[in-house]
């Protein structure tokens, strides 16, 4: 019997957390692909639950800058000359250089490049223009190649159009419909009884993303408790601070879960916040897969004035939408729906109905047509 034809994913993160790529490599297998997914291992990795598809981690010296993404993509460079596949997708510009180098020498290989953000404009770049001109210098070179390219949404699909002249398809981050088998209680989850639950939730809880506010904003209101699920690289500091401010009652870290512990937590909140500052171009025309998860967990929105966040919302009438970004314009909106719950009840009926449109099985349509069924 002939071997399956293999695709080769690659990332830069831990594996953990990252359900775009894992939305995408359950995808390929269904379309008759045998899947690897690479990654990285870092000091502090969980391991990861046992998956249908095979998993490769990188342990690598350096964990970050420079070090780490020169070590990274010599490493995978390596790695993918030395295995047989069909199909390269690079997911993000940081695993392109060794994917675009690797399929040089791989001629029977197609390369699929899925760029999860317009990456040369992210805030840890923004501010490091000798840093922003290399990755951009990569792209500049690499971007005009290539075939087959797709990213998150339509604004940064029309960014990339007009900057390279290129065809860019639109695969936007959609949960999938989702059911509990099993709902764990609130003290099972150690989540406090007789409080009105805001969550922020997700691997990207970093620099400009509205958690700072968040807590700021936990201080103007009573009986109301933020729960932090997740991970990025505030928390540390947002620890602190809650320390500090002796906030302990008020904001909670739960860390990285499991995306069904994580969707529990979702489900159990009364409001999802998503908080992205207009500060760079990623971030203004970001779409993050947090939206559609409190979607399809059936909890009302609070969100900054962004583009695409904006027009889900305002759609399918799914939550508030903040004028700016103050501890006490959130604050507000929160108490509004605190104190308005026949309108809290109503945006959460509307989210179940968007469920039933924004769900990744009706946008993984498009996927077919990037990756035809192989023999």
């Amino acid at each position: 019997m002939a071997r399956k034809k293999r695709a080769i994913v690659s990332v830069t993160n831990d594996l953990y957390t990252d359900n775009r790529v894992n939305k995408i490599c359950l995808f390929l297998q269904q379309q008759g692909y045998d899947v690897l997914l690479v990654g990285r291992q870092k000091k502090d990795s969980i391991e990861l639950p046992k998956r249908s598809y095979a998993t490769k981690r990188f342990k690598l010296a350096k964990e970050k800058g420079a070090g780490f993404y020169a070590l990274y993509n010599l490493r995978l460079f390596f790695f993918l000359l030395t295995k047989r596949a069909s199909l390269l997708v690079s997911n993000d510009l940081d695993t392109l250089l060794a994917n675009y180098a690797a399929s040089k020498f791989k001629p029977n290989a197609r390369l699929v490049y899925d760029s999860h953000e317009y990456f040369t404009e992210v805030p840890e770049l923004i501010h490091r223009p000798r840093v922003q001109k290399v990755w951009e210098g990569i792209e500049s070179w690499i971007f005009p190649k290539l075939k087959t390219i797709y990213t998150v949404n339509e604004s940064i699909a029309k960014l990339y159009r007009e900057k390279y002249k290129k065809e860019v398809l639109v695969v936007r981050n959609i949960s999938p419909t989702f059911h509990l088998n099993h709902l764990p209680t609130k003290a099972e989850l150690d989540i406090p009884e007789n409080t009105f639950l805001v969550i922020i939730q997700g691997a990207g809880i970093n620099v400009d993303r509205g958690s700072e506010e968040a807590i700021e904003a936990m201080k103007l209101l009573e009986n109301t408790c933020l729960m932090i699920v997740g991970d990025g690289d505030v928390v540390a500091q947002l620890k602190e601070t809650v320390e500090r401010e002796q906030l302990n009652e008020k904001v909670r870290f739960y860390g990285k879960r499991p995306y069904a512990e994580m969707m529990a937590f979702t489900h159990h909140a009364d409001v999802g916040l998503t908080l992205d500052k207009p500060t760079n171009l990623n971030y203004l025309y970001s779409l993050p897969n947090k939206v559609f998860d409190y979607i399809h967990a059936s909890t009302p929105i609070i969100a900054t004035d962004l583009v695409e966040i904006k027009r889900i919302i305002e759609q399918h009438e799914l939550g508030t939408i903040l004028p700016e970004l103050t501890p006490e314009n959130l604050a507000n909106a929160i108490r509004d729906l605190q104190e308005n719950p026949s309108k809290l009840e109503q945006f959460k009926a509307n989210c179940a109905l968007a469920a039933k449109v924004e769900n990744w099985e009706s946008e993984q349509h498009i996927l077919e047509e990037i990756y035809p069924k192989v023999d």
